[in-house]
């Protein structure tokens, strides 16, 4: 044998189909070649899979012994398991099933060997698309419980005809399923799935869970009370308040919640609700409440919840003259503006005051921004140090100091209420000059602030 012919046999050897040699693994030369064989397995559920030997052990042992049974034919065994456990064969994205067409993309596998048509795909569309990447690559598929060869005509429509019951099975199996679901939910019966917060499954039942559905029932309360899901997402996020599977209760998880008809006794299948047989967490007349608000348009809600929203500085801000100045709004197009006017000017005219009026947003802005920078300062840390420790002994400068510092980042996340309620706590006068504010703190509101803080805002954990 020359060397050109030697490396060009070495190559079909590597190929399994390549050069002069036979489909039976034997060459024209009568040289058995090595078939490199896979054994592809899968199972629908995961039932059983725990088992020391489940049904994908038991499919590849008998695909193991039968490609034993070719080892005349020069059938080898490759290393590599490519087993699907819990997947369905109605969808070729699956991970073993991805590294074998990889390997027999790469020229690694010659023969696909399976204990069944189905265990590889149920789908027609999607074996033809296997069968032709097959084909494209030289590479056999055989299942060991259903002889038919794919390399002829008659083989091809056996296979067809085949795949087609397959597939018949697996949609009159759906069906079954699906109409098994819709019947028992008509019955108001639970059938799996995630267990709303405030319920446990018990006996493939929703039993309430006391101090969850205490929970779901302060949410719906607060609801009603805030009229805002963009507020009390915040306030719930705020308080790192989850769900019995840990998800935050952001504004998306919220909404699942307020609409979640379980909550007052019903089982919905398809949009249409049916009384069920667990019980409610949420009475009807609270539900309505919800819901009546839920039904404004988002937009018409904000704007409500904004009418609604407490003037910071209401009580607190006085003018150059000693007057108060009181919030008032005024509507221009549509667009709602907020504004704190002299009570000299209301009684006596405009030129009762040099500063008539003051935009609300600007100078709630400034005191904010002036309260934030003092509540960083030394002196402000250590005269509320020295008033706190008048009722606690053991606390420390540092933790004023910590306390203080989360005021910062704390303060957009509260809402308006809240905010109006600390500035009330915080301010004992704000006295508005031509040149700026003058700005008087209050010592025992510094140190009830410095104690909710270091509390972690119980308040807001109470929603």
């Amino acid at each position: 044998m020359t060397a050109s012919r030697a490396k060009h046999n070495r190559r079909g050897a590597d190929r399994g189909h390549t050069g002069d040699q036979h489909a039976d693994g034997a060459d024209l030369h009568g040289v058995t070649r090595k078939l490199r064989c896979a054994v592809y397995t899968r199972k629908s559920s995961e039932e059983g899979l725990e088992m020391a030997f489940n049904s994908l052990d038991a499919q590849r042992e008998a695909c193991e012994a039968y490609i034993a049974s070719q080892r005349g034919e020069g059938w080898v065994l490759v290393p590599d398991r490519y087993d699907d456990g819990g997947v369905s064969g109605a969808t070729l994205d699956r991970p073993a099933l991805k590294r074998l067409l990889a390997d027999v993309e790469a020229g690694r596998i010659d023969i696909v060997v399976v204990y069944k048509v189905d265990r590889l795909s149920r789908s027609l569309l999607g074996f033809h698309k296997l069968i032709e990447m097959f084909e494209r690559r030289k590479t056999t598929f055989v299942s060991i419980t259903q002889s038919f060869n794919t390399t002829d005509a008659m083989g091809r429509m056996h296979l067809n005809i085949m795949l087609t019951f397959a597939q018949y099975e697996r949609e009159a199996t759906g069906e079954r399923i699906r109409d098994k679901v819709a019947a028992s939910r008509k019955k108001g019966i639970f059938m799996g799935g995630w267990a709303p917060l405030g319920y446990v499954v018990r006996d493939r039942k929703l039993i309430i869970q006391p101090a969850d559905a205490d929970r779901v029932r302060a949410i719906f309360q607060r609801f009603v009370q805030l009229k805002s899901a963009t507020l009390l997402a915040r306030e719930l996020v705020l308080a790192g308040a989850t769900n019995r599977y840990g998800h935050l209760l952001d504004k998306g998880v919220l909404y699942r919640l307020l609409n979640n008809r379980v909550y007052i006794g019903e089982a919905v299948h398809k949009g249409v609700s049916y009384a069920g047989e667990h019980q409610a967490i949420i009475d009807r007349k609270l539900w309505d409440q919800v819901h009546a608000i839920l039904k404004q348009s988002p937009r018409k809600r904000a704007a409500n919840t904004r009418a609604q929203t407490p003037a910071l500085l209401k009580g607190l801000l006085f003018g150059p003259d000693g007057s108060a100045m009181s919030p008032t709004h005024t509507r221009k197009k549509g667009r709602l503006y907020r504004y704190y006017i002299s009570q000299s000017v209301m009684k006596r005219g405009t030129e009762a005051c040099p500063i008539k009026r003051v935009p609300s947003a600007e100078i709630v802005r400034i005191v904010i921004d002036q309260i934030r920078s003092l509540l960083q300062t030394p002196e402000i840390m250590v005269q509320t140090w020295r008033a706190a420790r008048k009722t606690d002994k053991g606390l420390t400068e540092s933790e004023v100091r910590v306390a203080l510092l989360e005021f910062e980042p704390l303060w957009n996340e509260l809402f308006p209420a809240e905010q109006a309620r600390i500035v009330e706590l915080l301010v004992e006068r704000v006295d508005l000059q031509a040149g700026g504010i003058d700005l008087r703190l209050r010592v025992e509101g510094l140190t009830s602030l410095c104690s909710e803080l270091r509390g972690a805002c119980p308040r807001q954990e109470a929603a």
